[in-house]
């Protein structure tokens, strides 16, 4: 592959600077921790080693505690709240104060308010039911394990955590502490969750064999010089801000603006890159009710603008699943990048497109029109679709094809959360379902780093081909002070 060649030198140096240095190899080992091991030790501290589960009636409203309330967290605190199922009784934020802040602050002045998830815990424990974690990728993976280990319920945006390794602890967690957990990807409770469901019960969607996935969209890294040998220098953090508890578990950087406000996710350090904010609302139900599980290939074909710091300004990738349970294999072709728009099948009709103006004929027009979604390949059938909740349409559909009727869904993604948390209904997007699905993410991003194709043993969960790649599943240690999360 031309561009794995080209980029080979700065991706091995990368590799060996990054991860042979600092990994979990130089501390006892690189392979995925068993559950009985990692899973050994109990809770925080001295005072919360009496774990008391969090158990509530049918009845009764659902203490909540919001772990990031500005920008996205800001919007998940409010779904919650408009349930009318839920007390907001602590708001916790690293900003706390900052303009991002305010909104939820003033909306909810009696809740208990904390900078550090450690501290809101260790003061008001015994008041809290359940949290939501809406906090950047890589912080996800600490305030989940701390809470669940306290028998908390837990309400995570996606993707689960940055690394392999973090989400099967996660998963691990959630049933050695039999909590109630769900995964913010919101459309895994909407019409395509139900429609996916029915159309695979009944037949319609069978023996697929292709799956493509786009989002063409422009990014924040879009903007950055991919020549770049360092981080970004030093600058003054707002005052608002404790930056050392914003790092937790990660390694020290000095602040600056392009890791706040959402720029972390530009960051291999900090996020997981397009696929990792989309791919949980395009992929979702294909992965579910087609029963994908882990691929054992993971093939970058395209990463253009790629370097050691941030993520490619355009990807493709293809993630290869086998044979499961009567099904064929399944390809998956991810395209990102403003410029990596996908093949689109004849008959493909654009979002709200009007039959009576032509289709788009050249890559701009058809960049400005194509909407993140998907297309599925099946041996008979061809499915086009957006993101989150949308619906699925069938490309040059026969009208004499017989369509099940789809239910509507009980409730939406934040009330389904809840309606768990009292025992009334069953969450969607779990840790068993979504935890998987997170993994397939970690996988990409492995294969975007490093540029090279990966092949995965599904058994032993292991990276075969490529040692470098196979620490990236574990990854770096935890900063000094912040290890015990590993040992929850």
């Amino acid at each position: 592959m031309e561009n794995e060649s080209k980029n080979k030198m700065s991706s091995e140096n990368f590799a060996r600077r990054d991860f042979l240095k600092k990994s979990l190899f130089a501390i006892g080992g690189a392979t995925l921790l068993p559950y009985d091991k990692i899973l050994g030790g109990n809770i925080w501290n001295e005072k919360s080693k009496s774990i008391k589960s969090s158990s509530v009636s049918p009845n009764e409203k659902i203490n909540l505690a919001c772990i990031g309330i500005g920008h996205r967290g800001g919007e998940i605190t409010k779904e919650l709240y408009d349930t009318g199922l839920v007390n907001i009784v602590a708001l916790c934020d690293v900003d706390m104060g900052g303009d991002h802040t305010l909104e939820i602050m003033n909306k909810f002045p009696n809740a208990v308010r904390f900078q550090d998830f450690r501290k809101m815990f260790d003061k008001m424990s015994n008041e809290i039911d359940a949290v939501s974690v809406g906090t950047p990728d890589f912080s996800h993976f600490p305030i989940t394990m701390l809470a669940m280990s306290l028998g908390k319920h837990v309400y995570v945006e996606k993707p689960l955590a940055r690394t392999f390794n973090e989400v099967e602890l996660l998963m691990a967690a959630a049933k050695k502490y039999n909590v109630i957990t769900q995964m913010g990807n919101q459309g895994h409770s909407g019409e395509n969750y139900f429609q996916f469901k029915v159309w695979k019960e009944a037949g319609i969607i069978k023996d697929v064999t292709n799956i493509t996935a786009h989002m063409n969209k422009s990014r924040r890294w879009h903007k950055f010089d991919p020549t770049i040998t360092s981080f970004p220098s030093k600058e003054q953090k707002p005052e608002t801000l404790d930056w050392d508890t914003w790092l937790n578990t990660a390694q020290f950087h000095d602040y600056n603006k392009d890791y706040h406000h959402g720029q972390w996710r530009c960051w291999y350090d900090f996020g997981m890159g397009a696929l990792g904010d989309w791919g949980a609302h395009i992929l979702d139900t294909a992965h579910e009710f087609l029963d994908l599980g882990l691929p054992y290939e993971v093939n970058p074909t395209l990463l253009d603008g790629h370097n050691s710091f941030f993520f490619p300004f355009s990807s493709t990738l293809e993630f290869k699943f086998p044979e499961r349970n009567n099904m064929p294999p399944v390809n998956i072709t991810w395209y990102d990048g403003i410029d990596n728009l996908p093949p689109l099948p004849k008959g493909y009709v654009f979002p709200e497109s009007d039959p009576n103006i032509p289709p788009p004929s050249n890559i701009e027009e058809i960049a400005a029109k194509l909407a993140p979604g998907k297309i599925i390949y099946s041996k008979n059938l061809t499915f086009q679709g957006t993101s989150h909740s949308s619906p699925l349409s069938i490309v040059n559909q026969d009208n004499n094809l017989k369509l099940p009727e789809v239910p509507k869904s009980p409730s939406n993604h934040f009330k389904n959360f809840v309606l768990a948390c009292q025992g009334k209904e069953k969450t969607r997007s779990p840790f068993e379902i979504s935890g998987p699905l997170s993994q397939v993410f970690c996988l990409g991003v492995a294969a975007q780093r490093l540029s090279t194709k990966l092949i995965f043993d599904r058994e032993t969960k292991q990276i075969t081909n490529n040692k470098y790649a196979n620490e990236m599943l574990v990854g770096e240690p935890p900063r000094k002070g912040w290890e015990e999360f590993y040992k929850l």
